[in-house]
């Protein structure tokens, strides 16, 4: 893994171990920091890794999604409902404290979503760091970010923009393995999708559950996990309830009705005839090219004191 990285990392300007003379103790800093709030809130570690992706699809892997700002990108509509915001805070206080003006926040966000992973018993990965922050954030870019209702070939194009193959695609929409969705982005499934009955692609012995959990004109804004049964526990049970017609997302569930992404999840869940892969490590190499879109350095960015407001 750690050749890994360093591979992928090296013609964007990162590398594994950037802070080793300057701020040592950053990684121990930011995984106990992040450890504490997840001990007291686990709802924490999705939220982190959602975060990161929002991130990275908007402007590049830059924090420019924790700015504070009345059109910044976390008013968005796609990121009103993301939450962790004061995990980051909270890490970037203390690395001020210990290396004043060393960390930006686009490298303590990029650690903690990799340290999100590895406290829900998901793999640990060497993370290349030396990003630098952003200064713009706009809640009008956040139309890169694929939405819940997306086509493949849409979510493909996007992906695809930033460097990131369709296998890319399937193994970081598998971070659904961890996390909630409101009832408001999926309830439309359960009831009048098609000639005024629910999505043919949920299993129908699933839909009364879910029908239960968020019934017609019921609270739009209560929690349901996106990984039915597993929802706290990095692994690959997300990809086996795709197969059985449980995906929670309609633009998740259309991994499993697409074949060009089916073959992927078959492979994730290592099935006869298909050649497997290794989920937590197909992850791991996903992330560490997803952390590198778009990254700034050198004079290209700044390190924000406080990470909600440009220096």
């Amino acid at each position: 893994m750690f050749a890994m990285a360093a591979a992928l990392a090296q013609a964007q300007g990162t590398r594994v171990g950037f802070y080793r003379r300057t701020c040592p103790r950053v990684e121990s800093i930011v995984r106990s920091t992040v450890q504490s709030h997840f001990r007291s809130n686990p709802a924490i570690a999705p939220g982190l890794l959602r975060m990161h992706f929002h991130d990275c699809f908007v402007q590049g892997c830059d924090a420019s999604i924790l700015i504070d700002g009345p059109n910044s990108e976390k008013t968005a509509p796609p990121n009103r409902l993301l939450r962790g915001y004061e995990v980051i805070d909270d890490a970037k206080t203390q690395l001020e404290a210990a290396c004043p003006g060393v960390v930006s926040c686009a490298d303590i966000l990029t650690l903690a979503a990799r340290d999100s992973v590895f406290l829900t018993r998901g793999i640990n990965w060497q993370v290349p760091t030396g990003r630098r922050d952003g200064r713009v954030s706009l809640a009008s870019d956040t139309s890169n970010l694929p939405g819940f209702t997306e086509s493949i070939d849409s979510q493909k194009q996007k992906f695809s923009a930033f460097g990131l193959n369709t296998q890319d695609l399937v193994a970081l929409v598998g971070g659904h393995t961890i996390g909630t969705s409101a009832c408001q982005l999926f309830s439309y499934r359960l009831y009048n999708f098609t000639n005024g009955g629910p999505d043919p692609t949920i299993n129908p012995a699933f839909l009364p559950q879910l029908q239960a959990l968020c019934p017609q004109n019921g609270d739009g804004s209560r929690r349901v996990d996106l990984d039915t049964g597993s929802g706290n526990k990095f692994d690959v049970s997300f990809f086996a309830n795709l197969r059985n017609g449980r995906g929670i997302l309609e633009s998740d569930q259309k991994l499993w009705t697409d074949s060009s992404t089916r073959t992927f999840v078959q492979r994730f869940l290592g099935e006869r005839g298909m050649r497997p892969l290794n989920f937590n490590v197909e992850f791991a190499r996903s992330m560490v090219k997803m952390s590198n879109i778009g990254v700034k350095t050198g004079i290209n960015g700044e390190i924000r004191r406080i990470c909600s407001a440009i220096n």
